[in-house]
């Protein structure tokens, strides 16, 4: 019994929080988000809510890793929303594109990392974020947050948040990831689960706060760059470039990097999945930039977009220290000159793939399990 009451007694810690802390309130039923208290660190009584919901690069798995990180390490209340069929609440469903519980947390929040892809969800849902970007609040978006949203109708109310909304009248053409952070879905550069991406610090950034601690080739990931168009809009400031690197090793689709690895150096000449011939190095693109953002009736706020950060990504010490850099930037706060990004706990990435419903199906994610890795050192 004494055990059962112990168990109880964390969760109800873990998803409660502190006063500070944004999460929704609790509902009956099994567990929809999680929630990790922050510790002892100079975030204490700062409030994160982070947004999962893609079908391909694991945000599921990423961003409670990148929570707790911020949690343990350095003191921020965070809080974790999964995509769900309602049908089948405290299941994480990516395939499910329609319901994000708990999107209340961000009218409290003090910042929300971003993570969804093609989403088209509820107007109640959207509300949160509409009021979120409207108060001027700041957000990291990480990969697919560039086509966070897609608006099926196009005569909703918030079609013009969708990636394929275009209309040159409007400051929202290219849809939200245009608009607020500066470039919305366009195009693989680099040749998909081929060639991998390696940061190089932007020449005007080398002194920028969000790069502490991070040199060039600190920055790994398998997966490849995406394309923006240059010039990005005014204000952008991009922070780190991706080289494009050729796979040394055999192609393998069981590896979790798919057969490329860090220790890969041939810069790539040539794309060879692209419909024309162009060298993905000449010109190098930005992966990670800040950007201004106003709605048209909101209050001035800024983005800080990175299009690497799978949960494989986040494998690399260096892929760490800059979202966790990017954090303090954003809430105006001095970033550490070297910032604690040691996982926490278990973390044992998946590949980035798409999936079948079946898939998921038979996985039966349940929240509620990630809720014993809060005591995780």
């Amino acid at each position: 019994m004494k055990t059962l009451v112990s168990f109880l007694s964390l969760v109800f810690v873990i998803l409660s929080g502190c006063a500070n802390d944004p999460a929704p309130a609790v509902e009956e039923g099994p567990p929809q988000w999680v929630s990790y208290a922050g510790h002892d660190g100079p975030g204490a009584g700062k409030s994160i809510v982070l947004v999962s919901g893609d079908e391909e690069y694991r945000s599921e798995e990423a961003l409670p890793q990148l929570a707790k990180i911020l949690a343990h390490r350095h003191g921020f209340n965070t809080t974790v929303l999964f995509a769900q069929d309602p049908a089948h609440p405290g299941i994480i469903d990516p395939n499910y594109t329609n319901n994000i519980p708990g999107l209340d947390a961000l009218d409290a929040a003090d910042l929300m990392v971003l993570f969804t892809r093609f989403r088209d969800l509820p107007d109640a849902q959207m509300t949160h974020f509409e009021n979120y970007f409207n108060a001027g609040k700041p957000v990291v978006a990480l990969r697919t947050a560039t086509h966070a949203f897609q608006i099926e109708d196009s005569s909703s109310a918030w079609a013009h948040w969708g990636n394929q909304f275009n209309d040159d009248t409007s400051p929202w053409n290219g849809g939200f990831g245009r608009f607020v952070l500066g470039e919305k879905w366009y195009t693989h550069h680099g040749h998909h689960k081929q060639q991998s991406t390696l940061g190089l610090i932007a020449p005007e950034a080398t002194d920028h706060p969000i790069n502490n601690g991070i040199a060039d080739g600190d920055i790994w990931g398998s997966t490849d760059v995406y394309g923006v168009r240059l010039p990005m809009p005014e204000g952008t400031m991009p922070l780190v470039l991706g080289q494009v690197i050729n796979r040394a090793g055999e192609y393998d689709e069981e590896d979790l990097f798919f057969g490329m690895r860090p220790t890969d150096t041939e810069v790539a000449m040539v794309n060879p999945a692209a419909r024309s011939e162009y060298n993905p190095n000449d010109p190098i693109m930005p992966i990670a930039w800040t950007k201004p953002y106003q709605l048209p009736e909101g209050a001035p706020g800024m983005a800080f977009t990175s299009t690497i950060g799978s949960s494989s990504d986040m494998v690399n010490d260096g892929v760490r220290r800059l979202l966790v850099n990017a954090v303090y930037h954003m809430l105006d706060m001095d970033v550490p000159a070297e910032a604690d990004v040691a996982v926490v706990g278990e973390f044992n990435p998946s590949q980035y793939s798409f999936q079948s419903d079946e898939y998921w199906e038979t996985k039966d994610l349940k929240i509620e399990a990630l809720l014993s890795h809060e005591g995780d050192h």
